[in-house]
């Protein structure tokens, strides 16, 4: 393919920013686009009133709540860099989306609130990152506001999710007193207030600011220079090996709403972000610089655009050349497709697009053949991207239709969704109930809402309460073991599956029938 196709490829920097909810994912988003020509001005989540939406949340749920419920991806070029951004959910309850959204990126930003520090759902996130040895860049956001001194966060950096820092700029002050930030690896000062033309100061030799200047008159600045000298001492080493391979991660400080530090943060993040990567499948790895083509469906999402009823397969390429028109194999299904319609993303906004390389995430319309996790290829070589991890629901409900006369939208709706793969569905085995299964509350809201106003069909919800989810190995079962404590129900493929109460029902079941052998994806994935 020449050297134009390699060059391409290496130019691409895919990645995902990962966060705990309001830490300011959205907005960063929002900023890095702007940077990138690919909107005009940005909307903050919270002018929810002026009616100008952050261009990552297009649901309307979302745009009701302010919070981004699933992952958009959003693509723009800068310098000589074309940019995937894949924005995720930061709320818990969309992990599953998530954490699929992670199997298709090359790095990821971590969004840290310096007044907050590391929170819950960072930490889980961060988890799947490093199991896949993910390299991380942190950004520690909000410095415009009083939050926790620089030192501490880097120790709370460490100590809780286990991975070494390297600040590559420390910030002069905070809050109201934020004088801008000491940038180590630029080596020189940005203002936080300056004009244009005086926003940047070099540092001399020595690492400070030449003659007289404002700064050097405020006690922050000698400040600053102390703990560089600290840093300088006793840090980290940079090591462009270590952030490749995800043991150290290079720590920049900002403040995304007020964009300070973000274009400084973007111009050195596509520095040292990784290229696409070989990927693991059944035949060994495959070398995205390949001639031939391959991909893996990790996002299915239906109604993106609401005035026709289209679902989208989220396809990331992983080798070779995407070309519109193009005829690839499934292997799950064993047969051939050829790709006519498929679409790049801006949010919602769309265009068809005619070629794609490596490292790209493009869009198929899908009349729903493609399942979450197929893979796609062209030539003799039939093989499978490594499996995206199966999540174990947690929380049930029994749904039904509200209005019979509406079972027709009901099923269409439920077999939709659920291909999605935000909600999982179960029949009970004896009376052929319909049961949703999630990992949390919220999911089973924005699925009643969207039956609602997607296929204009009101559901009845029942709780269940929570279960503990456990698959059968077994092909067949008495399916008399059925009770309400242990209650028995087929997956959307038919596969057996137990619902027990809790963990002393399960352990009941085990004893007592121990010629059924049970398990859970989610232990299989981890191994």
């Amino acid at each position: 393919m020449g050297n134009n196709f390699k060059n391409e490829v290496l130019s691409r920097r895919t990645f995902a920013i990962i966060s705990h909810p309001d830490a300011g994912k959205t907005t960063l988003t929002e900023k890095l686009l702007l940077f990138g020509g690919a909107i005009r001005d940005a909307g903050t989540v919270k002018a929810k009133k002026t009616g100008k939406f952050a261009t990552s949340d297009w649901m309307e749920i979302e745009k009701q709540r302010g919070i981004s419920v699933t992952s958009s991806v959003m693509q723009f070029q800068y310098n000589d860099f074309q940019v995937n951004i894949l924005d995720t959910p930061g709320h818990q309850d969309f992990s599953e989306d998530t954490y699929r959204t992670l199997m298709a990126v090359d790095s990821a930003v971590m969004i840290i609130d310096s007044a907050k520090g590391i929170e819950e759902q960072t930490i889980k996130l961060f988890k799947v990152c490093r199991m896949r040895g993910i390299p991380i860049f942190t950004f520690i956001n909000k410095l415009d506001r009083q939050g926790k001194a620089p030192l501490e966060l880097l120790a709370e950096l460490e100590e809780v999710l286990g991975i070494e820092s390297y600040p590559m700029n420390w910030p002069i002050g905070m809050g109201k007193e934020f004088l801008g930030i000491y940038d180590r690896y630029y080596n020189r000062v940005e203002q936080f207030r300056g004009n244009e033309e005086d926003r940047f100061i070099p540092l001399n030799e020595d690492g400070e600011i030449e003659g007289e200047h404002k700064l050097k008159t405020s006690g922050l600045y000698d400040q600053t220079l102390e703990e560089i000298m600290l840093l300088n001492e006793a840090g980290n080493e940079f090591s462009e090996e270590r952030v490749a391979n995800g043991t150290l991660t290079p720590v920049f400080f900002g403040s995304a709403l007020t964009t300070f530090g973000v274009q400084t943060f973007l111009e050195t993040y596509l520095q040292f972000a990784p290229a696409p990567k070989a990927r693991n499948s059944s035949i060994g790895e495959i070398d995205p610089l390949s001639d031939q083509f391959s991909g893996f469906v990790f996002k299915i999402q239906a109604n993106m655009n609401p005035a026709h009823r289209d679902r989208i397969a989220f396809v990331r390429i992983c080798s070779g050349k995407f070309e519109r028109g193009m005829t690839v194999n499934i292997p799950r299904l064993g047969k051939q497709l050829k790709l006519s319609q498929s679409t790049s993303f801006m949010a919602e906004e769309r265009s068809t697009v005619e070629e794609a390389v490596s490292g790209d995430i493009i869009g198929l319309y899908d009349t729903g053949t493609y399942q979450i996790g197929d893979t796609l290829t062209t030539g003799k070589n039939d093989f499978q991207f490594e499996k995206l991890p199966q999540f174990t629901p947690e929380l049930f409900v029994r749904v039904s239709a509200k209005n019979v006369m509406k079972q027709k939208s009901f099923y269409k709706g439920i077999q939709q969704l659920v291909q999605e793969g935000a909600i999982q569905l179960y029949k009970t085995v004896k009376t052929d109930e319909y049961l949703l299964g999630a990992v949390g509350q919220l999911q089973f809201e924005v699925f009643e809402h969207r039956m609602k106003n997607e296929y204009n069909a009101e559901v009845l919800m029942e709780r269940l309460g929570s279960k503990i989810t456990r698959w059968i190995e077994n092909d067949t079962v008495d399916e008399n073991l059925s009770s309400s404590r242990s209650l028995l129900v087929k997956d959307r493929y038919d596969h057996y599956v137990f619902l027990f109460e809790n963990d002393f029902a399960l352990r009941w079941f085990q004893d007592k029938n121990p010629n059924v052998k049970l398990y859970n994806p989610m232990d299989q994935h981890e191994q």
